[in-house]
């Protein structure tokens, strides 16, 4: 059984696959607990692997994403992720990086969001997003590109209960080369 948050189709909002239509697989639970999380990931229902199928099936998107909360905690991904590969759908998971999945290896594009003070397992993603917390994220975004090898590395702007803060990002980006800006932008549009 899959403990999940919700399901529900909208665009993606943000980093490489900005605006790509898709289903959104949130799952239960997190192992980490930032300050700054504006997703609730409280249980809300449980599924099957064919009642979540069945569900998947009724969106007209063809590529899912499973986030959370933190998905590689759910223990039965692996089948998960072969019935949709099977099913003809493009897979993107968004990660933590806390727990290095094997399964990770089977999705199209894994999308990494690593946290300070959080061990990094991770050594490989499509992309790297990295929320500018204060100016000392400059240095963490240093050591992340160190730990994880990835395509695009993308500093996010933190929300601060609605506002969102583009001036520390702009800071944080100034003193990194080969980053870019990447918004959240189904917040700033007012889409889901």
């Amino acid at each position: 059984m899959y403990e999940l948050v919700e399901i529900f189709e909208s665009l993606q909002g943000e980093g490489r696959n900005t605006g790509r239509p898709c289903v959104f697989v949130r799952f239960a639970g997190c192992n980490l607990k930032c300050p700054w999380c504006d997703t609730d990931v409280t249980k809300r229902f449980s599924a099957s692997l064919d009642e979540l199928l069945a569900e998947l099936g009724q969106y007209k998107a063809k590529s899912v994403i499973l986030t959370g909360g933190e998905p590689t905690m759910q223990k039965e991904m692996p089948e998960l992720v072969a019935a949709l590969k099977k099913a003809g759908y493009w897979i993107g998971v968004e990660t933590n990086g806390t727990n290095d999945a094997d399964w990770l290896g089977f999705v199209d594009y894994v999308a990494c969001s690593p946290k300070r003070g959080a061990s990094v397992r991770l050594v490989e993603a499509d992309e790297v997003r990295v929320v500018a917390e204060d100016e000392a994220t400059a240095d963490f975004c240093r050591k992340v590109r160190r730990q994880i090898a990835a395509t695009d590395y993308y500093v996010s702007p933190c929300d601060h209960d609605g506002q969102i803060d583009f001036a520390t990002a702009k800071s944080v980006l100034s003193q990194l080369a080969g980053w870019s800006l990447s918004v959240q932008l189904h917040k700033i549009l007012g889409f889901r």
